[in-house]
C-alpha cells in the first residue's frame, strides 16, 4: 500500500495535495509551523517539526510511509536536508517539486548576492526606503543598517516588534503586479531584498521592480543535497505512478 508524505511549503504543494486526494491515495500533509493559520488542505494534515533527521525517519517507520515528496521552500534547507538524511536512513524515495529560480531579464537591475548577511552589506550607506520581501526569520541582521526605512510583509501578524524601525503589513499571496505598484508607489520604495524563490505567486514584486526601475538585491538559493527534482504537480504524480488531468 502507497502512502505518501507531502512536506509542504510553496504554493504547489496544495495543487500537488488536491491532485493526490483526487487519485486516492493515501497521503498526509506536513506543515513546518511557520504559519499560524495555515490553509485548508484535503489531506490528513501535521504541523511542526519532527525533530531532525533521526525524527523525520522515526515518523517514516511509524506512520508507514512510502514516498516522500519535498515541496518545502526553496530556502528550507534544514527541512531539505533532514529529508535526504531520513530517506536514505529508512531506504523511502524521495522526489522534490522546486520550482525553477527566477532570471535576471533585460530591464531588471539585481545585485546578486549569496545570503542575507551580503544582502544586508549591499544596501546603500545614505537613508533609503527599503522593501524587506524575505520572511520574518531572516530580517534580524537588517538592524545594523538602522538608517533606513524597511517595509516588512509577513503572512501573520509579528508576536514581537521587528527590531528595528518598520511600516508592517500583513497579507496573504499570490501578490498581483497592479497590487505590487501601488504598494511601492505609495510607500516610495526604492530598494527591494529578495530571495529567488521562483514561482508565480510571488514574482509580481520583481515585475514591479522592472516596472518602477528600482534596484533588487536577490538572494541566490542555497545549496542543497543532490535529490531527484521535478518542477511540477504533474511530474510527481507520474513517479508516484498515477496520471493527471490537472484542471478537469
Amino acid at each position: 500500500m502507497m502512502r505518501a508524505l507531502i512536506l509542504g511549503g510553496i504554493a504547489d504543494a496544495s495543487l500537488l495535495a488536491a491532485e493526490i486526494a483526487r487519485a486516492g491515495i493515501d497521503a498526509v500533509y506536513s506543515y513546518g509551523g511557520r504559519t499560524r493559520a495555515p490553509a485548508d488542505q484535503p489531506l490528513p494534515t501535521r504541523s511542526g517539526g519532527f525533530g531532525g533527521a533521526g525524527g523525520l525517519a522515526d515518523t517514516i517507520r511509524r506512520e508507514g510511509i512510502t514516498h516522500v515528496i519535498d515541496a518545502t521552500h526553496p530556502f528550507a534547507v534544514g527541512m531539505s536536508r533532514n529529508a535526504v538524511e531520513a530517506c536514505a536512513e529508512t531506504g523511502t524515495p524521495l522526489i522534490a517539486l522546486e520550482r525553477a529560480p527566477w532570471d535576471n531579464v533585460p530591464g531588471d537591475n539585481w545585485i546578486e548576492v549569496a545570503d542575507v548577511d551580503a544582502a544586508v552589506a549591499a544596501l546603500p550607506e545614505s537613508p533609503a526606503k527599503v522593501f524587506l520581501a524575505i520572511g520574518r526569520q531572516h530580517i534580524a541582521p537588517f538592524a545594523a543598517r538602522p538608517q533606513h526605512a524597511y517595509t516588512l510583509r509577513f503572512v501573520d501578524p509579528p508576536e514581537a516588534p521587528p527590531p528595528f524601525a518598520a511600516d508592517v503589513i500583513v497579507s496573504r499571496g499570490p501578490f498581483t503586479l497592479d497590487g505590487e505598484l501601488k504598494m511601492m508607489r505609495m510607500r516610495g520604495i526604492n530598494w527591494i531584498v529578495a530571495r529567488n524563490s521562483g514561482g508565480d505567486g510571488a514574482r509580481a514584486k520583481i515585475d514591479a521592480a522592472r516596472r518602477l526601475g528600482l534596484p533588487v538585491i536577490m538572494i541566490s538559493r542555497p545549496q542543497l543535497p543532490e535529490r531527484l527534482r521535478v518542477e511540477s504537480v504533474t511530474e510527481v504524480m507520474q513517479w508516484l505512478g498515477h496520471r493527471t488531468c490537472l484542471g478537469a
